[in-house]
């Protein structure tokens, strides 16, 4: 096989993980490994460990310790019960404390581990062997059995390491460790549940002082998206319990849930009320809170009934033939603190309905942004949100606003608010409320580091997804070897006759505009995918009177090639630059088309008096390596989309022009939000295609032509022939084009 082919890479990236499992997580592995080298040896992975005589004297407990079995503390938490739990055990285990070593260090994480396994166990068997003879049917048939596995390590391992994360993923991971513990103690109730309760009881508290942090006190506020995420996962939980105890009735603390159990046709009913709540709770729906008020009263309503048959039963003392109260009102009272949540976060669900919050996301229009964007002036992108495909959020005041595209429930921000000095902040922070309060995802996309570093101030996270190209005009000269294709290409155009032409398209005379149209169809009929959108606009953009257009036209008027350029305005409605848009060459016309145009287009802008020029930036391609696993992953897609849409090779294009790099970035909530972005901004680039398409050609391996290539003609009409078919089509011989 090839050097560097697929029969090296794979060697390469399996002593790449043994590195890493050696020196970043050592603990982990060799207590994973001595698992399952356990369970070869003994046999416990093909024969039930409790089924074996050995079994006491290796699994932990009342009876084992009261027996003097002290060595089972070390030997229980490298077995499983039976074979089937192995698997849920040893990825659990890997999991968890790979997650506490990675975050907390190799020492820590053992001692964390190992002694959370060793407390959370003693702490369990000592309240068992403090309550087994107080008539407690459950303490005293707990206190016989016996246990093996490492889960109160690795889950008191993972509840000290959740400190090391910023919100809201703390409260998160915490949340969901609690919701998990509690349940389980509730309505199943073995000794392993009973060990991860007091495992978390006790590592939770544990956990910002075993790291040295300050005093969480002034923890932030829940945002309205994490008061939403609160009562969605106690409703998603109260119904999962529900199905439990429908399905794998238990028998926990406070009674067996057998006789709690719904049937087939209850529970059916109760998921089909249950899941569209769920999804208008995760919007913020008012009707979706109110559905859940009613459902959660109507379940707060049985427990008053029934405690009045109780009274009524007990004063005349009969039988009220109803379920043992226990681990009824345990049950009502979770549904209880539900309520309780949604009525105390009642000021999250205020979404109207989606015809209602459209119409508060178009609060603006083209010419209020095109006014406003002169006056203030924007980045390099700005001009983009103009176009009228945008929706407009206009700040309070009147005098910012941001252009954004509303999909799968995404509104995608299109660059830097356009607002006064000191204003863009105060904007951003209106647009995340208007969002919030209409249920959508709000992101910013292609914003500079000025933008972004105000997002971060309110704990948003960013990623790199483009590099804007800027030449300077003041300093430029086609001087030296760098420059040596840009010449090469002015000589050439003069020797052959091509000028250039810097004109407005819509003045044009329509044989000059319907040779640009064609040769933009012929481009992306040979490209075999789908013309994008959004930030990549077409011809129909360049006909805007306020967008230049460059043209390379030789001595017959045959149009060879064609740039548009958008002004970046400054302020004061000064244009201070201009910025690439359209790129498009005839198939069989001159060849270094785009060097001419690009060369003769800034040395024209700066006769105007422009500052600067930018070649735009290529989505998913950059001049850096990608710095943490997001960026690796838009790295990869880049690489993936490439024989398609060639956007690397045109950002190596740019780079004969000597630019000057300038990173734009995707700012984001949290990365929970990452999958709904990729989604929107896939349908906002590609808004006529859907991913069946895309499988389809993907899978069909067609490799069209890149952005700058050179593919074959359609058809065999030159140049010449299209324009005396567009002259005889103007004089009514042809039909049009």
């Amino acid at each position: 096989m090839p050097k560097g082919g697929s029969g090296t890479a794979a060697p390469g990236r399996t002593r790449k993980i043994i590195t890493v499992l050696r020196h970043r997580l050592p603990f982990t592995s060799l207590v994973t490994l001595t698992m399952l080298a356990l369970a070869l040896a003994t046999g416990a992975l093909w024969s039930a460990a409790e089924d074996r005589a050995v079994y006491p004297y290796i699994a932990y407990g009342l009876p084992s310790l009261e027996s003097g079995r002290w060595w089972t503390l070390f030997t229980g938490p490298l077995f499983a019960v039976v074979p089937l739990y192995y698997l849920p055990m040893v990825l659990s285990f890997a999991l968890f404390a790979g997650f506490a070593e990675w975050r907390l260090g190799t020492r820590r994480a053992m001692a964390v581990a190992i002694g959370g396994q060793f407390v959370s166990v003693l702490v369990a068997v000592q309240f068992l062997a403090l309550s087994r003879n107080s008539g407690w049917e459950w303490a005293e048939r707990v206190a016989t059995s016996l246990d093996v596995g490492f889960s109160g390590g690795a889950l008191a391992a993972v509840a000290v390491a959740s400190a090391t994360l910023r919100p809201p993923w703390r409260l998160r991971l915490r949340a969901g460790l609690c919701v998990y513990a509690g349940v389980a103690i509730i309505f199943v109730g073995t000794l392993a549940d009973l060990v991860h309760f007091f495992a978390l009881v006790l590592a939770l508290p544990f956990g910002r002082k075993f790291l040295g942090a300050k005093d969480s006190s002034r923890e932030r506020r829940p945002s309205l998206r994490e008061w939403r995420f609160y009562v969605m996962a106690g409703l998603l939980v109260l119904t999962v319990a529900e199905l439990v105890m429908s399905f794998v009735p238990g028998n926990g603390p406070f009674g067996s849930s057998e006789e709690l159990s719904l049937s087939t046709w209850e529970v059916v009913v109760l998921c089909l009320i249950v899941v569209p709540i769920l999804n208008g709770l995760r919007k913020g729906s008012q009707v979706a809170w109110w559905c859940a008020m009613i459902l959660t009263s109507f379940v707060i309503l049985q427990v008053m009934v029934y405690g009045g048959v109780l009274t009524l039963a007990e004063i005349f003392g009969e039988d009220a033939g109803v379920v043992d109260p226990p681990l009824f009102f345990v049950d009502n009272l979770l549904w209880t603190v539900e309520f309780a949540l949604l009525v105390s976060s009642r000021g999250a669900f205020r979404v109207p309905s989606r015809r209602k919050c459209r119409r508060l996301g178009r609060m603006g229009n083209p010419a209020l942004a095109r006014t406003l964007l002169s006056r203030h002036g924007g980045s390099t992108l700005s001009w983009m949100t103009t176009w009228p495909q945008n929706s407009y959020f206009v700040a309070a005041d009147g005098k910012s606003y941001l252009a954004y595209r509303r999909h799968a429930g995404v509104a995608i921000a299109l660059g830097d608010p356009i607002a006064p000095d000191g204003a863009a902040d105060r904007t951003i922070a209106e647009f995340i409320t208007m969002c919030e309060n209409t249920g959508l995802v709000p992101c910013l996309f292609s914003a500079t580091g000025d933008t972004t570093a105000k997002t971060e101030e309110l704990g948003w996270k960013q990623v790199q997804v483009a590099e804007d190209t800027l030449i300077e005009l003041e300093t430029l000269e086609f001087r030296g070897k760098r420059w040596q294709d840009v010449r090469t290409a002015l000589n050439r155009a003069k020797k052959d006759g091509i000028e250039f032409r810097l004109v407005r398209l819509a003045d044009q005379p329509r044989a000059v505009i319907s040779q640009v149209r064609a040769i933009s169809e012929e481009w992306i009929s040979d490209k075999g995918m789908p013309e994008m959108g959004f930030t990549l606009g077409g011809v129909d953009e360049a006909m805007d009177p306020e967008t230049r257009v460059g043209l390379a036209v030789d001595a017959d008027g045959v149009v060879h090639g064609v740039t548009s350029w958008l002004p970046v305005y400054t302020g004061a409605g000064a244009i201070g630059g201009w910025t690439l848009d359209v790129m498009r060459k005839r198939a069989d016309g001159f060849r270094p088309s785009m060097e001419f145009l690009i060369a003769s287009s800034c040395l024209a802008f700066r006769e105007e008096g422009a500052k600067f020029v930018s070649l735009s930036g290529a989505p998913l391609a950059s001049s850096g390596e990608p710095a943490h696993a997001v960026e690796r992953v838009l790295d990869a897609l880049g690489t993936m989309m490439e024989p398609f849409y060639g956007f690397r090779s045109l950002h190596a294009f740019k780079a004969k022009f000597q630019p000057r790099h300038v990173p734009l970035y995707l700012a984001f909530r949290d990365e929970a939000d990452l999958p709904r972005i990729g989604i929107a901004l896939g349908r906002a680039y590609l808004p006529n295609t859907g991913l069946l398409r895309l499988a389809k050609l993907a899978r069909s391996g067609k490799k069209p032509q890149r952005l700058l290539g050179n593919p074959r003609p359609r058809s065999s009409s030159t140049g010449r022939d299209l324009v005396s078919h567009v002259t005889m089509s103007e004089q009514g011989a042809l039909p049009p084009r």
